[in-house]
């Protein structure tokens, strides 16, 4: 079939391909530079995450409405700039 040349390829491929991956993803600036900028979309940050859940109903309520406010305030600034970028 391919002989032992064909083979000592294969294992040359085999050995340095993961190697090589290591050395690229594992160096310091490309994980500052690529992984770090993302880290913040992926999980956020600390002051976002709510530690305290609401207990009763009307906690939970009331959480409930200080989100649709916030969503609310949100959707109409959003509004707001669509219509000074038409204007």
């Amino acid at each position: 079939m391919g002989g032992p040349n064909l083979e000592v390829f294969k294992f040359a491929v085999y050995v340095f391909f993961p190697v090589a991956m290591m050395l690229h993803y594992g160096d310091p600036d490309w994980y500052r530079k690529h992984v770090l900028t993302y880290k913040d979309r992926i999980f956020p940050p600390d002051e976002r995450l709510v530690t305290k859940l609401p207990t009763d109903q009307s906690a939970l309520r009331d959480e409930l409405a200080k989100i649709r406010a916030r969503k609310a305030e949100r959707r109409a600034e959003k509004e707001r700039e669509q219509e000074e970028g038409t204007a």
